[in-house]
């Protein structure tokens, strides 16, 4: 279908943004930051949020938690978040809205994480860190008020692509035990020359060379079809826990979303898959411009709900 008109309407007023490589990764932190917030919603209820430390494997980092009003003493299923970016920018503040929004529509503790960020930190920092939150997050269950056998994991974009490398890990290791996977816009192929690259290169929030130059930050291109860079390329999928899949039409990403949950259901994953049409990517962080992307966000958290709810 078109371009849904409200999108229209709120790409054209965005005000112009400089390419990835104009500007420093804090630069481009802080505009992404601002954004986001300019652009959601306010003030989403939330029961508690507090921040703690683990041990990482580059050294104390920190996670924070969301849980839900009136959650009570009980241990709560758990999904393990990690934020969108390019893998160089976002952070807790760009994604408080949506980890709010999630806790309160799924029922469940949301645990964002503050994985490493490129070029500071490139591949394999934040591979390591998305694995390493799971596994302490279930090893510390007890203490956190979390079910360790209820924990899922999701993220959008940049982190969608870490939940799903993520997932892939922990299956061929046959632990942390994930429930779930939720993936919202993922990068699952760098370098990628599906039709949705091109078609929707310029013009739409998010352009193919600013991509492809943070891609280059995180991880140097003789390392983009390896499985953990690219979550498409890996061999083997059968295993990996149910997923939802949300892409949307004009988003670069769209057809290689499409791809990697072809390739799950195809190695007999159930796969929710979600095609959002007339929508651009990530416009789940737009909820004050875009009625539609609080629709998608309780479709996403709702069927996390039933995964946990089922179990």
């Amino acid at each position: 279908m078109p371009l849904d008109p409200l999108v229209r309407a709120f790409l054209d007023q965005l005000p112009p943004r400089p390419k990835a490589w104009e500007v420093t990764p804090e630069e481009a932190r802080t505009g992404f930051t601002a954004m986001v917030k300019a652009y959601g919603v306010k003030d989403v209820p939330i029961g508690k949020v507090e921040t703690v430390s683990m041990p990482g494997p580059g050294g104390t980092m920190a996670l924070r938690i969301y849980t839900p009003v009136a959650a009570g003493g009980e241990a709560l299923p758990a999904l393990v978040y990690y934020h969108g970016g390019a893998f160089r920018h976002g952070d807790f503040e760009a994604y408080e809205t949506t980890c709010r929004f999630l806790a309160g529509e799924a029922g469940c503790r949301v645990i964002a994480v503050d994985y490493r960020r490129a070029p500071e930190n490139p591949f394999p920092a934040a591979v390591e860190d998305a694995a390493a939150a799971i596994a302490w997050i279930e090893t510390n269950a007890v203490t956190l008020g979390v079910d360790p056998n209820r924990i899922a994991v999701g993220g959008d974009s940049a982190g969608a692509n870490l939940a799903a490398v993520a997932c892939q890990l922990a299956t061929a290791a046959g632990q942390p035990h994930v429930l779930y996977q939720m993936l919202l816009f993922p990068v699952t192929q760098f370098g990628s020359t599906f039709a949705s690259m091109s078609a929707c290169a310029e013009g739409y929030n998010l352009d193919r060379d600013s991509l492809e130059y943070c891609f280059g930050l995180y991880a140097p291109k003789e390392l983009w079809n390896d499985p953990r860079v690219s979550p498409l390329q890996a061999e083997k999928l059968a295993g990996l826990p149910p997923a939802f899949v949300l892409l949307a039409e004009y988003d670069p990403l769209h057809d290689e979303g499409l791809a990697y949950a072809e390739k799950m259901r195809a190695a007999g994953v159930a796969v929710t898959l979600v095609d959002w049409p007339g929508a651009i990517h990530d416009f789940i962080l737009y909820q004050a411009m875009l009625p539609q992307a609080r629709e998608a966000l309780v479709e996403a958290a709702r069927a996390v709900k039933e995964a946990f709810d089922e179990f």
